[in-house]
């Protein structure tokens, strides 16, 4: 950091370059957390999406059963279970998988890939569900196999369809991943603790970190926005 940044920080009580630094680190590891959940997730969700639509209940069924289970429960007591049951299976401490799970990081990220995988299946298989049958009859008549009319046809429509309501999903994922400062992780919201225990000032600390999430929100919306227009610009008038 710059010293007269530093020098004008340092002049409140609060704020201060260490502080700031601080909310900084906790902004990394925010972003980090989130992004490799939701792309890790959306990697998860796609094959699961098209396996949801089987009509062979026992390819179907499991799907449905997992995402049933992860969108009924909260996301905080999957943490828990995660979190905390990693370190009771038998024999892990022994493995090469500790040196992994036992930073809270990585049983946080389990947490979060299988949660908004779960929404995100859900979201995609909707869309694939709501394909237009006539797309579909004409890419048959082109001789098209069923993987070819799943690349060339559905899933390029699919996300059109889903890109909007998977939109919500990624704000949800960030607003959601504040609970991971409850494992001991210093992301924004773990910061803002930090430096409310640190300073006894509650309003200050939060309310900064609260800035720094709506920043992050409209980022993601305006993100979002210029990605739907450039999914559907083929539906716009010519010339405009």
């Amino acid at each position: 950091m710059p010293e007269f940044l530093a020098e004008w920080l340092n002049q409140n009580e609060i704020f201060t370059a260490t502080t700031v630094i601080h909310y900084w680190d906790g902004l990394v590891t925010t972003v980090q957390l989130v992004f490799l959940s939701l792309l890790l997730g959306l990697i998860l969700a796609v094959p699961l999406a098209i396996m949801r639509t089987a009509k062979p209940l026992w390819i179907s069924g499991p799907v449905w059963l997992y995402t049933y289970l992860f969108r009924g429960t909260p996301l905080l007591i999957q943490l828990y279970i995660i979190y905390y049951g990693i370190a009771q299976i038998e024999g892990i401490q022994e493995t090469f998988w500790w040196t992994i799970f036992k930073e809270p990081f990585y049983p946080a990220l389990l947490a979060f890939t299988l949660n908004t995988a779960a929404y995100t299946t859900e979201i995609i298989r909707g869309a694939i569900v709501a394909t237009p049958y006539g797309e579909i009859e004409a890419a048959k008549a082109y001789g098209m196999s069923w993987a070819l009319r799943l690349r060339r046809i559905v899933l390029p429509s699919a996300a059109r369809r889903a890109v909007q309501a998977y939109s919500n999903e990624v704000i949800f994922m960030l607003h959601a991943s504040a609970i991971a400062s409850v494992v001991t992780i210093v992301d924004l919201t773990g910061a803002a603790r930090n430096i409310y225990s640190r300073f006894y000032a509650p309003f200050d600390a939060f309310i900064a970190v609260a800035v720094l999430y709506m920043i992050l929100t409209f980022i993601l919306v305006y993100t979002f926005r210029k990605l739907e227009q450039h999914l559907l610009r083929h539906q716009r008038p010519i010339g405009s």
